[in-house]
């Protein structure tokens, strides 16, 4: 089990030294992700063997959120003062995500001639 969370972390820091070394817009534990992807993919042992490591870190993701939670809370005074102002910024900023995304996606779709009655 060790071995295997220091396999995670190799990968995470192979990801980190392309992301850097290249200077890729990419952060690197999402290239250190792919990248272990990519050997699972090549050896499905390595993958049957990580199984059982990666069911037990997931069941334990709950815990990385604690510092999260200890930060909000620590800071509780700063959020009651701007509190209102941040969930204005939350819910307009979302609100425009959703129509660029929608309306990026009409404008895709009257582009390429895509009509909802063809197949």
């Amino acid at each position: 089990m060790v071995l295997n969370f220091a396999l995670i972390l190799a990968f995470q820091l192979a990801g980190e030294v392309a992301a850097r070394a290249l200077s890729l817009p990419v952060p690197g534990p999402v290239i250190g992700m792919a990248l272990l992807l990519a050997a699972f993919m090549i050896l499905p042992k390595l993958a049957a063997r990580m199984l059982e490591t990666t069911k037990g870190l997931l069941a334990h993701l709950s815990l990385l959120f604690v510092p999260a939670g200890v930060g909000v809370i620590s800071h509780a005074e700063a959020l009651g003062q701007t509190g209102v102002a941040m969930m204005t910024a939350l819910v307009l900023s979302t609100a425009l995500a959703l129509t660029a995304g929608a309306l990026t996606f009409v404008g895709l779709a009257r582009l390429t001639g895509s009509r909802e009655d063809q197949p």
